[in-house]
């Protein structure tokens, strides 16, 4: 390829422009050393070298700034415009690179080696032409940028490198692409280039027909429902429904978009919004669409309440509302604590157990008040279908959702306190198993998209704070029971209950029955004889039965004797009450042999227990009476082989399961009594009765035994050790393994009992057992 230099050209920086060879074009000059330059090109032979800056913003470009590649171009004419420029038409003639580059008379100087195209066509190079022909017709087919005019003087051109420049000046490039076809001074490396370059335009531009073709469908498509719906409201206003279902759809479309859905959610709610616009209103299907549909814009989506996270406050309403409970308490504080500290805990599940009437869904209420947020409770006593739970699909009639979806639904925000009251109440039945459905709701893992089967679309439970209820956790399957962190809450000392009645219960029960604290006066003893004698249970639902009945008493007398106040005392409580229900104090009153006291565990809290075992002339029978339980049972049988296995050591007669028969009966026989808990205390009446030595009266005792007189650890220490102080026992025989329950035990009650633990039946019986007289 052969060159030729030239020197002194003048060079004329172009900002964001580009000439190619045999390109003839105005441009516009302003800066004052381009004016220079131009006019010095014009007194001397008209050439002038074109190089562009590499950053257009530079109003003073030095030769750094300007790319090496050029095209040397002949100045035609030059024109001063009114506002002080000077338009100049340039012809470009070749390419060319500049070098010794010198500031001359205000404007640089350059000498120039130019790089003339090669115009001899070879089959290679007609190919190429052809090709790149083929290819910018399409382009020009597609695109708005090549007229015919434009397109038919290109493919007159038949030089290759004149083509390439003519082609590479019509198409969208960016600044550094122009420059780069600039730069080619190969003319097939030009060619191949912008064929390659052609070929994705044309794909691009194919893309943007297709995008601009559904684009416009759907404007049409839009704009003919628009259409339709206009015309469908004009026949409703003839027919006089102006406010029938046009409007009711118009309405219902607002509150789908206020209702701030997620975009699954919503585009659901909009297509059965469609279906039911097209349905006429008669049909069956129409009315559970409309259904539906509420149900979907009434649900809470994304409104939360905000936490009020202050633990003072939160201390203040629990220890208010409620006496005692510690656990709870600090459980529930602790949270706070943590939400306070990270603003991202998921709710927990919490299961509060324990017996009727200690105040367990009083407490739930009180733990929404003390966060600030809704409260919601469904009961799930008696549930046994898991639609209760999923809801019922849209296929059946009077189809609803799940009692979930309706708890939040009256909630009316996505974080509400909610009580699972009675959880251990569920049952099932052949139409499933609803504690199975209860597993995704009280899994954390699971319920950020529960699935209601009314619903159908899933909805997000993390935000919930679920709390659970229950009297017995045996009775929750093992799965669910997994999922909640288990509180248990055993009772109420005398003393807590003694501050319950003062505190919340006699002025409630007051107010309930209009009277006031100056008509009706509670002394503190009448107040401890209600407890001791006229109620015995873990809670306090009998406690108030029992101070409303002394106010509505104290109300009669008020109203039909016109008294002016009553004093509740000890003397005037059997008036009021009746007579005493039970005994406080010891469930004996001297020291006998073969009765022997044992702690229970039930559902309703802890209880004594009197074991009584019997002897009479026979062969050996075992008779259990006192609707014992299958595992009590086995207890009474090991307790007997043990008893069998040490009687040289507890001075029995060897034969003694062969001349007599042994009875075993656990009083009030109409309760079922069932657990392992009782071997201790039957192998301790066994043994009095055997050696004729008395149990002591003051002494409970509660372990499982095994037939090698091991005494293992049990359930329930808190709730049987409230129950001993209740029956006024003195000493607790408790397995040694069971040492770390007696910190759940309240002090109050700790100072008034004396702890024996033990791990054997050898050490029971030296405990509960008279000595024998010398």
């Amino acid at each position: 390829m052969s060159t030729n230099k030239k020197k002194n050209i003048p060079l004329l920086p172009l900002r964001g422009l580009l000439v190619y060879p045999t390109m003839i074009l105005h441009i516009d000059v302003g800066r004052e050393r381009s004016v220079f330059a131009i006019e010095h090109a014009i007194a001397q032979d008209n050439f002038i070298f074109l190089a562009t800056q590499q950053d257009m913003n530079n109003e003073n470009p030095e030769q750094d700034d300007l790319f090496e590649i050029g095209t040397l171009a002949h100045v035609k004419s030059m024109t001063q415009l009114p506002n002080g420029t000077y338009r100049v038409l340039i012809e470009g003639i070749e390419r060319a690179k500049w070098s010794n580059y010198e500031e001359a008379d205000l404007y640089p100087i350059v000498e120039v080696t130019g790089f003339p195209d090669d115009k001899e066509v070879n089959a290679e190079s007609e190919a190429l032409m052809r090709t790149l022909l083929k290819y910018f017709k399409k382009y020009s087919n597609v695109s708005k940028r090549v007229t015919k005019e434009t397109y038919n003087s290109v493919a007159a051109i038949t030089e290759p490198g004149r083509l390439a420049d003519m082609v590479a000046s019509h198409l969208p490039l960016k600044q550094l692409a122009k420059q780069e076809i600039l730069e080619m001074i190969d003319v097939k490396e030009r060619l191949e280039w912008l064929i390659n370059r052609l070929y994705n335009e044309q794909e691009v531009l194919n893309l943007e027909q297709k995008i601009n073709e559904r684009v416009r469908e759907a404007m049409e498509r839009t704009q003919k429902e628009f259409y339709l719906r206009e015309q469908m409201k004009a026949i409703q206003t003839e027919l006089g429904d102006k406010d029938g279902k046009g409007l009711e759809v118009s309405e219902l479309s607002e509150r789908i978009e206020a209702a701030n859905m997620p975009e699954g959610v919503r585009e659901a709610a909009l297509r059965e919004l469609d279906r039911y616009e097209r349905i006429p209103t008669a049909a069956a299907e129409s009315g559970v669409i409309r259904n539906y549909i509420e149900w979907l814009v009434t649900l809470p989506w994304s409104d939360a309440t905000k936490d009020q996270l202050n633990l003072s406050r939160s201390e203040e309403i629990l220890n208010r509302d409620h006496e005692g409970l510690e656990t709870v308490k600090e459980r529930i504080l602790e949270y706070l604590a943590v939400r306070q500290l990270t603003n991202s805990l998921r709710g927990p599940i919490l299961c509060l157990e324990g017996p009727p009437g200690v105040g367990k869904t009083s407490l739930a209420r009180s733990i929404a008040e003390s966060l600030g947020r809704k409260f919601v409770r469904i009961s799930l006593g008696g549930v046994r279908d898991e639609s209760e739970i999923r809801g019922h699909r849209r296929t059946y009639v009077g189809a609803m959702p799940g009692r979930i979806i309706q708890g939040m639904k009256k909630a009316g925000k996505i974080n509400p306190v909610f009580l699972l009251d009675e959880i251990d109440k569920m049952s099932n039945d052949f139409r499933r198993d609803p504690s199975a459905a209860m597993l995704e709701v009280l899994d954390p893992e699971q319920n950020g998209t529960f699935s209601d089967h009314y619903i159908e679309e899933p909805y997000d439970l993390s935000s919930v704070l679920f709390i659970a209820t229950a009297n017995d956790l045996s009775a929750i399957p093992g799965p669910l029971r997994d999922r909640m962190e288990i509180i248990s809450i055993a009772g109420y000392t005398e003393i807590e209950k003694s501050f319950i009645v003062k505190n919340h219960l006699i002025p409630r029960q007051l107010k309930e029955h209009g009277l006031t604290k100056s008509q009706v006066r509670f002394n503190d003893a009448a107040i401890l004889d209600i407890i001791r004698y006229y109620t015995r249970e873990a809670g306090v639902r009998s406690l108030e039965r029992a101070v409303a009945g002394i106010c509505r008493k104290a109300a009669k007398l008020i109203v039909t004797e016109e008294r002016k106040s009553i004093t509740v005392s000890p003397k005037t409580l059997e008036s009021l009450l009746g007579k005493r229900k039970f005994r406080f104090g010891l469930a004996e009153t001297v020291n006998q042999i073969g009765v022997a006291t044992g702690l229970a565990y039930t559902q309703v809290g802890g209880d004594t227990l009197q074991i009584e075992v019997s002897l009479s002339p026979g062969k050996g029978k075992l008779i259990l009476t006192g609707k014992l339980g299958d595992v009590m049972k086995e207890s009474a049988q090991t307790a007997l082989s043990y008893v069998r296995s040490k009687t040289e050591e507890f001075g029995i007669d060897r034969d003694f399961h062969e001349t007599c028969d042994i009875h075993i009966h656990v009083p009030e026989g109409a309760i079922p009594k069932d657990g392992p808990s009782a071997g201790v205390t039957i192998a301790t009446a066994l043994v009095s009765a055997l050696t004729k030595r008395k149990v002591r009266r003051e002494v409970g005792m509660t372990g499982e035994i095994t037939l090698r007189g091991r005494v293992l650890p049990i359930g329930g220490v808190k709730e049987k050790t409230l129950s001993a102080h209740r029956a006024g026992l003195k000493t607790i025989i408790l397995p040694i393994d069971n040492e770390r329950d007696i910190e759940d035990i309240p002090e109050s009650v700790r100072k008034e009992l004396t702890f024996k633990l033990v791990s054997s039946a050898e050490e029971v019986l030296e405990i509960a057992l008279e000595a024998t007289s010398s």
